[in-house]
């Protein structure tokens, strides 16, 4: 049995025999998309329809869908957005009573309704008032009752919308850019809302509006199935949740992906975007063409004036003005606002003509018309490989147009034009990064790093090859395994076929491998380690090659997000690339073991040793990357105490009670000499680099009483910090994976390398120093790194007499740090 055929033999039944034939068609496995909406709509129609009928209305009355159910979309928990409509002729009570008893029974069977009770005129004036009642009413459709009453108000309200769609349309379109603004766009968002962000349903809705006022159209090759694909998806998520939703959220999209027999979350959301992608690009062109529209239409009436009349000079033989054309490139003119191809443009005999169409587009700040590349993507000969010299220019000029050059390579990809171009594209295209400290999928990702790397490019002495590896650094995350290592491969194969010559290929290709090495050893890894820096100047090569990855390392993590840059991580790979720098030029790294503590170093351990208590000194004045940077990246803390145990987990326990963020410690032992009358013994110096996770920094009298506290155990740090943590929120649904400690092959003479990886909380590193305390293993540095919610810290240990732990003791030391950050 059918659900239809459910519906007939209960129409008579009441709201139980529609919740019972709704229920059946909604776990109907063989039906769904377009098929189940529509046939909920026409259950839902029969009811609605039945209850109009019992309630034994007056004449002149019409049951009416507006919005999502007049088009017969109905997801398993949408909104049912009704309109009473009368012509004013019956009496006010009737309707009033007619009108309850449709309500009552959708309430009680817990169904979202939109409702209103109005005349003709009423349902006219509403809307002149209120774009989402004149947009709903665009898609009203009869259920019951008298359907030429709803005719005739379908056909007013349609004309109306035409006649003010000089008005109207910028105020829809206004409406969008604000809900756009709001709710960010749906393409990029690794949580998005499938109707209200950028490129999700209410947008494909506008686009409706937009053909209905008969003053533009969208383009139609896959609107429809963009829209159908995100209709799919909101289906699954409400049948999924049982709740009327259109958010994505993480801890759903597995669910929603198996409901739409999809493979994985990520199969999901690539769908999601591909559909998201179609519909913002038709959003784009779209208003274009409406603002050129009505720009025309209000120039018209100032020409005739200037003009005289509808004759005169300056006018066409068909008696319109001239359109003016005016040249960019070869075959490439600039055409009422947009870039089009000349009259005499042949693009089955100009293979680079798409290339340097993009290229004069974006260096003149304009949209690539959406004729122009179609016909570029339907008519243009393929490039032979290896590109010619002028394509290779004009993808870099393309490239180096900054923020023009979004849109325009947009276009180019909307027609399938740079998987042409770029056939390793495709592998990355709308694919999404579930890091939540990237702002972009990996496509949107590479093109924004290009686009922040064509305001480095006076840095760099080859701008051409800093741009393109900015566009391929992370090609290989369409790949299995190591990015940057699958990446190489690509970029040594797309290089050639580009053009470039074998020593450039061997340049980008290294960047590629490497485009992470100065951020990560700049902030996991002990720079006064002369091993830290050969290890890097080896990888790197030439100098050539440093100021490149350099200025790809900027560019990259502006790109990425603001959690991924900042004053504090540009000094830290600054001062890599100088030390890196001179290394390569033949200097020596200095030896740190003979390096002699500062002035002050040795002034704050004379002291300590002297009372037998710690000492220390807080520089409020923050230090800053560059003087023209306003950020700072933290304020130097040093401490002095005779040596003990303990001493790590105490100190890193009391900033995290005071909320300092540590992003470096150092620590070493210091031998007074005799002479100086302060007793005997070593002094433990710690000098570190912290940050006030908000508000003021703390008083340093306040820290050294905390810490002379931890060290007595009068302070009791562990449960101080746990109460902090069982306060801190936690998302529901999200489990963060397990700690992983590893040892870091960093060939370092002076110490053990340990990488421990952990979900950020207060007080990890008072844990962790509390671990190697149990271990006896001493630390010498601390480099902490905290991406969103991930600690990346490095620790550099050694026994306590100084020498390197054994294998077997590194390994050991991982598994019980492991075990106490589980």
């Amino acid at each position: 049995m059918t659900s239809l055929e459910v519906s007939e033999e209960t129409e008579d039944s009441g709201p139980g025999g529609y919740a019972a034939a709704r229920l059946l068609l909604l776990h109907e496995k063989e039906r769904s998309g377009p098929p189940r909406r529509a046939a909920l709509a026409r259950l839902t129609d029969d009811w609605l329809a039945a209850l109009f009928a019992a309630a034994a209305p007056p004449r002149g009355v019409a049951l009416v869908a507006v919005g999502g159910y007049g088009r017969a979309e109905l997801s398993p928990r949408s909104d049912l957005d009704l309109l009473l409509l009368h012509d004013g002729t019956a009496d006010k009570a009737a309707i009033a009573a007619l009108a309850d008893r449709i309500w009552y029974p959708v309430w009680d069977l817990g169904l979202a309704l939109d409702h209103s009770v109005r005349t003709a005129a009423e349902a006219r004036a509403t809307a002149a008032d209120d774009l989402k009642v004149h947009l709903g009413l665009l898609d009203a459709r009869p259920l019951a009752g008298d359907h030429g009453l709803v005719a005739a108000l379908r056909t007013t309200v349609l004309a109306d919308w035409r006649n003010q769609a000089p008005r109207r349309l910028p105020e829809l379109d206004a409406l969008c850019r604000e809900r756009a603004e709001r709710m960010g766009e749906l393409q990029f968002l690794l949580e998005p809302d499938l109707k209200e962000a950028r490129g999700g349903l209410r947008d494909a809705q506008a686009l409706r509006a937009v053909a209905a006022s008969w003053l533009a159209d969208a383009p139609r090759e896959g609107l429809d199935a963009a829209r159908r694909r995100l209709l799919d998806a909101r289906d699954a998520l409400h049948l999924t949740t049982g709740r009327a939703t259109d958010r994505l959220a993480l801890q759903e999209q597995d669910a929603v992906a198996a409901e739409l027999g999809l493979l994985d979350a990520d199969t999901l959301l690539r769908e999601v975007y591909e559909a998201a992608r179609t519909i913002s690009y038709a959003t784009d062109v779209t208003w274009r063409e409406v603002n050129r529209v009505l720009k025309a239409r209000s120039a018209r009436p100032r020409l005739r004036a200037l003009l005289g009349g509808r004759g005169g000079a300056g006018r066409t033989a068909t008696g319109k003005p001239p359109v003016e054309r005016t040249p960019l490139a070869e075959g490439v003119v600039e055409m009422d606002g947009e870039v089009v191809l000349a009259r005499t443009a042949r693009p089955e005999r100009d293979p680079v003509l798409p290339l340097r169409a993009a290229a004069a587009a974006a260096q003149s700040a304009l949209p690539i018309s959406l004729h122009a590349v179609r016909r570029l993507a339907a008519t243009a000969t393929p490039l032979p490989v290896p590109w010619p010299a002028e394509a290779r220019e004009e993808l870099v000029t393309l490239l180096g147009a900054g923020e023009a050059t979004v849109p325009v390579w947009e276009a180019l990809e909307a027609e399938g034009i740079i998987t042409r171009l770029l056939p390793d594209w495709e592998r990355v295209r709308c694919r999404p990064q579930r890091n939540p400290v990237h702002t972009w999928t990996v496509d949107r990702h590479l093109v924004e790093t290009a686009v922040r790397a064509s305001s480095l490019t006076r840095r760099v002495g080859r701008p051409d090859l800093l741009l393109v590896a900015a566009l391929l650094h992370d090609i290989g995350k369409g790949w299995p395994g190591d990015h940057s290592v699958a990446g190489e491969t690509i970029a040594r194969d797309l290089a050639t076929r580009i053009g470039f010559d074998r020593a450039d290929v061997v340049t980008l290709a290294t960047a590629v491998r490497h485009h992470l090495l100065l951020v990560e050893t700049a902030t996991r890894r002990d720079l006064d380690d002369p091993a830290t820096v050969r290890a890097v100047a080896t990888a790197v090569g030439t100098v050539g090659t440093l100021e490149l990855l350099h200025a790809l390392t900027e560019a990259d993590a502006l790109a990425t997000g603001p959690a991924a840059w900042s004053a504090w991580r540009a000094s830290l790979v600054a001062d890599l690339v100088k030390r890196v720098a001179g290394v390569l030029a033949g200097e020596t790294p200095p030896d740190p073991e003979a390096a002699a503590p500062s002035a002050e170093q040795e002034r704050l351990a004379i002291e300590a040793l002297r009372t037998g208590e710690p000492v220390l000194a807080l520089h409020t004045e923050p230090v800053v990357a560059e003087p023209e940077e306003p950020e700072p990246v933290g304020v130097e803390l040093v401490i002095a105490l005779p040596d003990q145990p303990g001493v790590l987990p105490a100190v890193a326990g009391v900033l995290a009670l005071h909320r300092l963020t540590v992003r470096a410690a150092d620590l070493r032992a210091v031998e007074l000499p005799l002479d100086l009358g302060a007793g005997s013994g070593p002094v433990l110096v710690l000098d570190w680099r912290v940050a006030a996770e908000y508000g003021s920094l703390p008083e340093a009298a306040r820290l050294r009483a905390d810490l002379v506290r931890a060290l007595d155990g009068s302070l009791d740090i562990p449960a101080r910090l746990a109460e902090r943590e069982a306060a801190y929120p936690r998302r529901r649904g999200l489990t963060a994976p397990p700690p992983r400690v590893t040892v870091a092959a960093a060939d370092s003479r002076l110490a053990t390398v340990i990488e421990v990886r952990a979900q950020d909380a207060p007080g990890l590193l008072h844990r962790i120093g509390r671990a190697l305390e149990g271990a006896a293993v001493r630390v010498r540095s601390a480099h902490v790194s905290t991406l969103g919610a991930n600690a990346v810290d490095t620790l550099y240990v050694t026994r306590p007499d100084g020498s390197l732990l054994s294998d077997e003791e590194a390994i050991d030391l991982t598994r019980t740090l492991e075990e106490a950050l589980r």
